[in-house]
């Protein structure tokens, strides 16, 4: 029997004793059945995260999801950040999100505030998150939505005091207020 593809996310030959030797296509994530479809992978899918806690005016800075948000539900608030490309340094990740989800620009170095982790699902897909949590100092001027098609359809600074439903808030933007002593 071969390799399986693991983790690298490299192709390998088939460890199934119908299909031994056979090559599956890179990055798959499952093996092929002697029905010819796949079988999925049940671990989740991961994602490290860069997220901007940001206050003005004892305001939170929020953004409201879109239907393309991967990982959380369309409408909800989450904080301005997102994923880590690879290659790229978690503040480098954190100044490219917010100039797409909020036209602002980071005007001093982030202070690292605290990083979690957390487990949910979306379209059938489990996702298992670390989020890195940056307190920032923005530049002035309103915020505006500047990615076209991306996972932020709104921006806006929240008073904490509309926030006590957290229903209606990711969890990292949950924890986000409590982090700046919200209700």
């Amino acid at each position: 029997m071969g390799r399986v593809p693991g983790g690298d996310g490299q192709a390998g030959q088939v460890d199934h004793p119908d299909h031994a030797g056979e090559v599956g296509p890179r990055g798959d994530r499952g093996l092929p059945c002697p029905a010819g479809t796949v079988t999925p992978n049940p671990s989740p899918r991961t994602r490290v995260s860069a997220y901007a806690v940001a206050t003005r005016d004892d305001r939170l800075l929020l953004a409201r999801l879109s239907e393309t948000s991967a990982v959380f539900a369309p409408g909800l608030w989450h904080l301005p950040g997102g994923g880590i490309d690879p290659g790229e340094q978690p503040v480098e990740a954190l100044a490219r999100e917010l100039r797409e989800e909020t036209g602002l620009a980071l005007t001093a170095a982030p202070r690292l505030l605290d990083a979690r982790t957390y487990t949910t699902r979306r379209d059938g897909v489990d996702w298992h998150l670390t989020a890195l949590f940056y307190a920032v100092t923005l530049s002035a001027g309103a915020p505006v939505v500047t990615e076209v098609d991306g996972s932020t359809e709104a921006v806006a600074w929240v008073p904490p005091a509309e926030l006590r439903d957290r229903s209606a808030l990711t969890p990292p933007a949950a924890d986000a207020l409590g982090m700046i002593g919200g209700p």
